[in-house]
């Protein structure tokens, strides 16, 4: 993995220093379910480079962005969600950004979900 922070919490799961309960994985990205789940279905897709934010993106992230939200459907839908899911990209502080590590929240499953 290259361009990694080495203080951040996913970046360590990317790396494999800490353990996820991975739903994807090739060789940008990963995904795992959320430690604090707001609804039935909830992952987490990363990219493996350090972004720290949607913020931070620019045109060389175009790629990414693509196969991060094409893939989130199928996954989904191999995780349970097949009546719809919801993806979210919390950014900044205002945005309610926790992890400063550019990721995509995919949240499906029965209504009503406790938070989210």
């Amino acid at each position: 993995m290259s361009h990694a922070d080495p203080n951040c919490i996913f970046c360590k799961i990317a790396g494999g220093q800490i353990p996820s309960r991975k739903v994807y994985e090739d060789e940008e990205l990963l995904g795992f379910h959320d430690i604090r789940p707001h609804a039935p279905v909830h992952f987490l897709l990363i990219p493996k480079v350090h972004v720290p934010s949607l913020q931070d993106v620019g045109p060389e992230h175009e790629a990414l962005l693509g196969r991060m939200l094409a893939l989130a459907p199928r996954l989904a839908r191999e995780n349970g969600a097949d009546n719809g899911f919801r993806v979210v990209v919390n950014t900044g502080p205002d945005g309610g950004q926790e992890v400063y590590h550019l990721h995509v929240h995919v949240m499906g499953g029965p209504r009503p979900w406790r938070v989210g």
